[in-house]
């Protein structure tokens, strides 16, 4: 489980093909303070650590992941956004966060707003794909509130230190994300389903 509260930036240094596997191997500071069988988020997907030392750690995603996510696409040199699992004593900051990447949103727009920034986004919108104006999302591991949501599009607002202390900074029109929709969201969706009929 995590917040969506960003502890640090990697870069991926290494990557390997395995089969239908992938093996990411990532440089940041934090590195140094993981162990296997660590749960990382990166780029908000929830990866285990099969390897680190004091600079490096590498994940591997199999196919499923790969599937569903943006890490098919990525490459040496490439940043990604980077928290370990929450602590049971911590403050709760974000908003609870599986690491369970739903599907993948566009980049459709970026507005410059002379202090903060909004990112506007086209996803696919399912009956499990809940956004509610000023509800939670999480979008490449980061805690963020919707904003004008009108299906299939929603926005979000970034302030500077969010810009500058995630990969939003990098951010541009036509990337896609991985997006993960809000956890209590999805289960009242089901009741409802289920139930409601």
């Amino acid at each position: 489980m995590f917040t969506g509260i960003i502890e640090a930036l990697g870069e991926i240094e290494k990557v390997e093909q395995e089969g239908t596997n992938y093996h990411f191997t990532i440089g940041t500071d934090i590195s140094k303070e993981l162990k296997i069988d660590q749960s990382v988020s990166h780029n908000g997907v929830c990866l285990t650590v099969v390897k680190c030392d004091k600079k490096t750690h590498t994940v591997t995603a199999i196919k499923e992941t790969l599937d569903r996510t943006s890490l098919g696409s990525w490459k040496v040199g490439k940043k990604v956004n980077l928290e370990r699992a929450m602590r049971a004593d911590a403050r709760l900051d974000g908003h609870f966060v599986q690491g369970h990447v739903d599907t993948i949103g566009k980049c459709v727009e970026i507005l410059d707003e002379d202090g903060s920034w909004y990112f506007k986004f086209e996803y696919q919108p399912t009956e499990e794909h809940l956004l509610v104006d000023k509800g939670s999302v999480c979008i490449n591991g980061v805690s963020l509130t919707v904003v004008n949501p009108t299906e299939p599009y929603f926005s979000v607002a970034i302030i500077p230190y969010t810009y500058e202390n995630t990969i939003f900074h990098q951010l541009k029109v036509g990337d896609i994300v991985n997006l993960e929709f809000d956890v209590i969201g999805k289960y009242i969706a089901k009741y409802v389903r289920l139930y409601m009929k």
